[in-house]
């Protein structure tokens, strides 16, 4: 069992119990509980703004060189690496997921600050073309105190994927970990507060503030100081958030759910398609906003494919995240368990045809945990609510399909828009399915592979904005355009 954190919060810079409704932290592996966190209140919240208000425009913040900033966010990424054995662990404990995962993901949030360190280190302002008496220049300024709002299912890629860029535009960030999984998030915290202090820094610059979305996440999002919002969960939430940064004509970035499409032309490497579709749905155990939930076979392998496909489905090894034989492990929490049987029994009502799985597993391992069998349904019309919604667990719907027109159509018929994946050996092909397909992410021949480096973000009702790459301090910042005179001849009406 790892080292569990005690059960303060981080508010204005110091640790310390939140006023909020205490929030029992659970192990969705055996049921029992973790530990207690005191969530915030919206007091602590309104606290916790005002301290990082005063943060961000700390003269040793405010005014520090782009590389002296770029050295703390090193020390960052490096001190996540240290302690990448016990954040993992950690997060295994709070979601479940395999340590191979969380593992992973806690390399990954050391990547992006290094990443988003380095960019900061060569990002420049620029002189800007001009045709009068006058020099212009196009100048990036702190847009103050941000909010990153993220969810259960990967926090520490998410925390970093915010955190950084937002740090190294010279803001202050209101981290609102989810209700479900907090404790990442706090260790997280207490490392980037180790790291402030250390470079005598204010510590209020990072806030990590757990609790309810409805009191936390609503007061940090609505709070008149917090001048951007960043949003990775639900669609639903993130359509409430959009309408609470447009009454405050505030920049949101929203990165929301999908029902993504894996296409199995006729001339697919099979070993690859097969691995690929399994990987790119039950890893993670499907709580994945990229999982390739909808598969499209063409007609001609749809039955022998999915009959193979099903064959290897059963003999996937659900157990523990600690396991090191698991390959898919226990859902987050029982209510979200429930919340996806009672999708697939929806998809039995409408028809569908369960191929494999469609139950919790027996036997006195699984009675405690909130486990689900990975499942592969077909017979479903494109219609049918399990083709159209999203699951969030791990659920293949999957159809035949003979013509690349329909098949587009099909593929296109969802209001989201986040991730596809094409398995074919013909070039020519996957680039013209890729670019007709309405997705942020087209992957050919593998399926959830990521670089810090490169965009990421969806389309329709996938959200609004992006993470990563480059340009992301930049979605940071406000610009300013700044115009010298250089003509001695006075403006008109001078006199």
């Amino acid at each position: 069992m790892p080292r569990i954190p005690a059960d303060e919060i981080l508010i204005a810079g110091q640790w310390r119990r939140g006023r909020g409704t205490p929030i029992h932290t659970v192990d969705p592996a055996d049921g029992s509980v973790l530990t207690t966190v005191h969530a915030a209140s919206a007091e602590d919240v309104d606290e916790a703004a005002h301290a990082a208000a005063a943060a961000a425009a700390a003269p040793e913040w405010r005014d520090l060189a782009p590389h002296d900033r770029a050295r703390v966010l090193y020390r960052i990424g490096d001190a996540i690496e240290e302690h990448a054995d016990e954040l993992s662990a950690l997060q295994t404990a709070d979601t479940g997921k395999t340590l191979g995962e969380t593992r992973a993901l806690a390399l990954s949030a050391a990547g992006t600050f290094r990443y988003t360190a380095a960019a900061l280190e060569t990002g420049e302002d620029a002189l800007t073309p001009s045709r009068g008496p006058y020099l212009t220049m196009s100048t990036h300024e702190p847009i103050g105190v941000v909010a990153a709002i993220n969810p259960w299912n990967s926090p520490i890629a998410s925390d970093a994927q915010k955190a950084a860029p937002a740090l190294a535009g010279g803001n202050a960030v209101l981290l609102k970990p989810a209700e479900w999984t907090p404790l990442v998030s706090l260790a997280f915290g207490r490392l980037v507060h180790r790291a402030l202090a250390d470079a005598g820094l204010p510590t209020a610059l990072l806030a990590v503030l757990p609790g309810r979305g409805r009191v936390v996440g609503d007061a940090i999002a609505r709070h008149p100081l917090v001048g951007r919002i960043g949003f990775t969960g639900g669609t639903d939430t993130g359509r409430a958030i959009a309408r609470v940064a447009a009454d405050k004509l505030v920049p949101a970035s929203l990165e929301l759910g999908g029902k993504s499409p894996t296409i199995v032309r006729e001339d697919a490497d099979l070993e690859q398609a097969l691995a690929g579709v399994m990987y790119g749905i039950f890893s993670s155990s499907g709580q994945s906003c990229i999982a390739g939930s909808r598969l499209f076979v063409h007609a001609s392998l749809h039955d022998a494919f999915l009959t193979e496909l099903v064959r290897r489905v059963r003999g996937l090894r659900v157990g523990p995240g600690t396991s090191p034989e698991t390959q898919v492990a226990p859902l987050v929490h029982h209510a979200h368990r429930d919340g996806v049987a009672a999708a697939v029994e929806r998809a039995r009502a409408e028809g569908g045809r369960v191929l494999c799985g469609g139950a919790a597993p027996q036997g006195e391992r699984y009675a405690k945990g909130a486990y689900y069998l990975p499942t592969v349904i077909d017979s479903l019309p494109n219609s049918a609510r399990a083709c159209q919604e999203e699951i969030f667990g791990p659920v293949l719907v999957a159809q035949p399909y003979a013509d690349e027109d329909d098949l587009v159509a099909r593929a296109n018929d969802s209001v989201y828009g986040l991730a596809c994946g094409i398995w074919t050996r013909d070039a020519r092909a996957a680039w013209r399915l890729g670019r007709r397909i309405e997705a942020g992410t087209v992957w050919i021949n593998t399926y959830k592979q990521f670089s810090v480096s490169t965009p990421f973000g969806g389309v329709k009702d996938s959200g609004l904005g992006i993470e990563k790459g480059r340009d992301l301090i930049r979605a940071y910042q406000r610009q300013k355009s700044l115009y010298w005179g250089t003509d001695t001849t006075p403006l008109p009406w001078a006199n």
